[in-house]
């Protein structure tokens, strides 16, 4: 019998990466000569790959570029990111605790982002939590990321377990709509990146903070009986 198992989002779920996602994204909009501008750079471009942040900085700050240009850019943001990893992101109050609860009771836990793998793994390194899980699954990692429901499936058949016991927890539509898509219940946090409210997503349950994720909360989201 697999152990029940809970996926969770990287940035803006697990780990606090805005500022240095957004200093690396100030970086390379400047060395290739456009002006931040008023609208600047937001967490609410986070969330959907770190060309679509480009993308999508550009566009908030009224510029267009051809996609020679913007797959130039991405290379250099990706450098650039690749030596500031971990400047000052940091984990989620309650994480580790989190983790600790319910390893305790069994429960098994993987990483499913729309960040570059190789990138998850080195960040989930550097703060010292990359063990805790059995898999992670970037963007790079499945033909189609989230909000396609394949990039769930994926990481739970990397990490041993199946989707009957399976809870994503995330701060987006794009992990909302993957879970729906995969028939998996969702957790929503509400500390995250996203530019809808997440409420008005309508996670399976809303979450503040770790420290208030119990275990009867789970076992009820995956249909096991709390005893």
């Amino acid at each position: 019998m697999s152990s029940p198992l809970l996926i969770f989002d990287l940035d803006g779920t697990l780990v606090d990466t805005a500022p240095d996602l957004l200093a690396t994204l100030e970086r390379t909009l400047k060395a290739f000569g456009f002006e931040i501008g008023e609208a600047g750079v937001s967490t609410t471009m986070i969330g959907r790959g770190s060309r679509s942040m480009i993308e999508q900085a550009l566009t908030a700050q009224g510029h267009s570029a051809p996609a020679e240009l913007v797959s130039d850019m991405h290379a250099a943001f990706l450098d650039d990111y690749g030596d500031h990893l971990c400047d000052e992101s940091r984990i989620f109050p309650g994480v580790e605790s989190c983790l600790d609860r319910f390893a305790a009771a069994g429960w098994r836990f993987a990483v499913c982002t729309n960040k570059l793998e190789a990138l998850s793994v080195s960040l989930l390194a550097e703060l010292k939590i990359e063990n805790r899980f059995a898999a992670v699954c970037g963007a790079d990692s499945v033909a189609a990321c989230k909000p396609h429901p394949g990039h769930i499936i994926e990481t739970a058949h990397r990490s041993g377990s199946g989707l009957e016991k399976t809870i994503m927890i995330g701060d987006s539509a794009s992990d909302i709509g993957a879970a729906r898509a995969a028939e998996v219940p969702v957790i929503g946090v509400t500390f995250g990146y996203t530019p809808t409210p997440i409420h008005l997503l309508e996670p399976d349950l809303l979450l503040d903070d770790f420290d208030a994720l119990t275990l009867a909360d789970a076992d009820r989201l995956i249909g096991t009986p709390v005893v």
